[in-house]
């Protein structure tokens, strides 16, 4: 398999995590309006920084569009030309987006052409190589590019190939959902804090709950219900912090947490 060349518009946080896990030997190409931005994470995974986004269509057979949904359809109309200029000539790169609330029909419609496209969503672990991205792609992207393309980001993290109509829902759960699990490993903390802990030992033992609790849903592949119970002893501590949560309503907030993520990454495309 031929190891593809690779251009990321814009080198913020996500688009940095995912450069990141490249192979040795792949050849990236990095462009951002803070051209120091660009050029200090340039610098950290041996890429080159490039003059502008039109030169990255030029270079790249893979281009990942690493901006927000709102400079989405600037960058798009920027880079225009030059996509359908590749694809007349039978070498259309592929575009990779992860704007929430932006379909590949979308994206192909503002390009003016059916080139190959697709959606990605992943989240911040995938700094760190614990990411979960979720991938769905246009009909118009070669299997080999599609092989490609999944190896390459199976460097951040699980990648997990998804119809594209549940794309929104996984940016509400997945793509927003460690903002409210730090939210829950904080309050943890806080917690542990008022019943007396050091903060620095409370921080530890909540983030290592957390971790630990989701290796045991994964590994097991019991049902968290189930997994709650085998904690849960009658008449004992947990039931009563368990009694607590439902009296705040814990779940049902968390549910909405969720729908008011989805909704607005439809508001957003």
């Amino acid at each position: 398999m031929t190891t593809k060349t690779i251009t990321c518009i814009g080198s913020g946080n996500m688009g940095f995590a995912l450069m990141k896990g490249a192979a040795k030997g792949t050849e990236i190409f990095l462009t951002d309006t803070d051209y120091q931005k660009a050029k200090t994470a340039a610098a950290s995974l041996g890429a080159k920084v490039l003059s502008s986004n039109t030169e990255a269509i030029e270079k790249g057979d893979i281009i990942f569009l690493a901006v927000k949904p709102q400079v989405l359809p600037q960058v798009l109309a920027e880079i225009a030309p030059a996509v359908k200029k590749k694809h007349s000539a039978g070498s259309a790169p592929v575009l990779v987006s992860m704007a929430a609330g932006w379909s590949t029909g979308k994206i192909q419609e503002v390009i003016g052409e059916k080139v190959p496209a697709a959606r990605i969503m992943p989240n911040t672990p995938a700094l760190i190589g614990k990411g979960l991205i979720a991938l769905a792609l246009s009909p118009e992207v070669p299997p080999q590019s599609a092989a490609e393309l999944e190896k390459f980001l199976g460097a951040a993290g699980i990648v997990d190939k998804v119809e594209e109509r549940f794309m929104d829902a996984v940016t509400g759960l997945s793509g927003s959902g460690p903002a409210f699990v730090y939210l829950f490993i904080e309050a943890l903390a806080d917690g542990g804090v008022r019943a007396g802990l050091p903060r620095d030992k409370a921080l530890c033992y909540a983030a290592q709950t957390v971790l630990g609790a989701a290796a045991m849903v994964q590994e097991t592949g019991k049902h968290p219900g189930e997994l709650k119970d085998m904690v849960t002893s009658p008449g004992g501590t947990t039931i009563a912090g368990i009694a607590a949560l439902e009296d705040g309503a814990f779940r049902s907030t968390v549910i909405e947490a969720v729908e008011a993520a989805w909704k607005r990454a439809i508001e957003l495309g």
